[in-house]
């Protein structure tokens, strides 16, 4: 086992031998994401892989009539863009952010370099695209037999294991996307899940959860898709490096960083809806 796993950051990263990962670290920008910044639209060319280090990204599709849906959400446990693995692509979902993080960044054609000299990085993206099949299902199972409030708790459940702190920086256009309800919908649940003590108070733009409420109030969902997806990208636990060592493998991340501070994820709004 690496200890560099450890420090890594993203778990797909992190599953990788060293010298896989060297194939790619070479390459790696690191980028704030900034909360609400599309990294890429539906229909539009992918021109950029995200392996998230914190926040949560959403991919949501967008719906004729102006609506948005999530369908899945992403964290350190994976990536946006490895659909590129598969050629030039087009995005078939919209990816936003929704809880402000970091990443690294890498264009595709640098992926995909790296891709076609590592069977390892191959096993990865097929994680990944496993992992997210798991999510697209349990989802669509969950949205036809569930109610919406255990709904909720559920999808505030998966955005607390990937962003921490009981308070969750979600918005109610958020909590609807997740949802796909309308904002009214959104207040009453929240008030039925609050009356319930799975939520402690909501303020503009944020949600102070109480987790052990929350898993009583949601569904069998929850915990069946927590399982399969990490079943799924069965991460290697090893023993934290102490705080004053630094990563040789990640020294080219930080000394452009030093060189030139990280930037922004400009990317599109979202349109308004």
């Amino acid at each position: 086992m690496m200890e560099h796993r450890a420090r890594v950051g993203n778990r797909l990263l992190a599953a990788l031998p060293t010298a896989d990962l060297d194939l790619l670290v070479r390459h790696f920008r690191m980028v704030s994401l900034e909360r609400d910044s599309v990294l890429v639209r539906s229909g539009d060319p992918i021109g950029r892989i995200y392996f998230p280090l914190t926040g949560l990204i959403a991919f949501v599709m967008d719906m004729p009539n102006g609506q948005t849906v999530a369908t899945a959400v992403v964290g350190n446990e994976g990536a946006v863009g490895v659909l590129t693995a598969l050629g030039p692509t087009r995005s078939p979902m919209t990816a936003v952010v929704r809880v402000a993080g970091t990443a690294l960044q890498i264009s595709p054609a640098q992926f995909q370099a790296a891709l076609e000299r590592s069977d390892a990085l191959r096993g990865a993206v097929q994680t990944h695209t496993r992992a997210l099949m798991a999510q697209f299902q349990h989802v669509a199972a969950c949205n036809a037999l569930h109610s919406v409030t255990a709904r909720l708790a559920n999808w505030l459940l998966q955005v607390h294991d990937r962003a921490g702190g009981n308070t969750l920086p979600l918005t109610q256009d958020t909590l609807a996307e997740l949802l796909g309800v309308r904002r009214p919908t959104v207040t009453h649940i929240v008030g039925k899940l609050r009356d319930a003590g799975g939520i402690r108070s909501n303020r503009r733009g944020s949600i102070e959860i109480d987790r052990p409420q929350l898993e009583a109030a949601t569904c069998e969902c929850y915990q069946l898709m927590r399982s399969r997806i990490d079943r799924i990208v069965q991460t290697v636990e090893t023993k934290p490096l102490p705080p004053e060592a630094d990563l040789p493998v990640f020294a080219n991340v930080h000394e452009a960083r030093r060189r030139s501070p990280a930037r922004g994820v400009a990317g599109q709004r979202p349109r308004q809806h």
